[in-house]
């Protein structure tokens, strides 16, 4: 979950031409709406890392405080293509988001809503939020292509080969 993490804030860095806030809250909903991308696009998940349902939206404890450490943003090749296209399409998507907003946005995943069945609102929690929860909420978003600045379901009027051309030369 590392190297996404450094891949995202570089993907971050270069898409905006601005620093990665120092802003964990951002990072941890990126990270999780990467994962749930992932499983949409790809049916794979990104990382394997556990994924905690905590009062504030999901959040992977592995990257607890790594905004605060010595993280170094990279474009690694510890990531393949498909999995550094998903961040790049996640970027575009959410990166212009505050982690405020993207915090809300996390509230109304089903998955973080069963990991809170009760508990209160002030109550930190740490349960699991499985990948099976996430593809469930995966069903319902609407996939984005960054190379084509389009949603998915926008290419029905381009054929097939097209459409596996553009993500096999625009994928990296």
């Amino acid at each position: 979950v590392k190297d996404v993490a450094n891949y995202l804030i570089y993907s971050y860095e270069l898409k905006t031409g601005t620093k990665f806030e120092n802003n964990e809250l951002k990072l941890q909903k990126l990270i999780y709406f990467a994962q749930r991308e992932s499983l949409a696009l790809t049916g794979e998940v990104l990382f394997n890392d556990r994924i905690e349902g905590w009062k504030f939206g999901p959040v992977i404890p592995k990257l607890r405080y790594y905004i605060d450490g010595m993280y170094e943003p990279s474009d690694t090749d510890k990531l393949n293509d498909t999995e550094k296209y998903v961040i790049n399409n996640l970027i575009s998507q959410y990166g212009m988001y505050s982690g405020w907003y993207l915090r809300e946005l996390s509230h109304h995943e089903k998955c973080w809503k069963k990991s809170r069945i009760n508990l209160n609102n002030n109550e930190i929690g740490n349960r699991e939020i499985t990948p099976e929860d996430i593809i469930e909420d995966a069903k319902s978003i609407r996939l984005y292509d960054h190379v084509y600045d389009m949603y998915i379901d926008e290419f029905e009027d381009l054929n097939e080969e097209e459409v596996h051309l553009g993500f096999s030369k625009y994928s990296s």
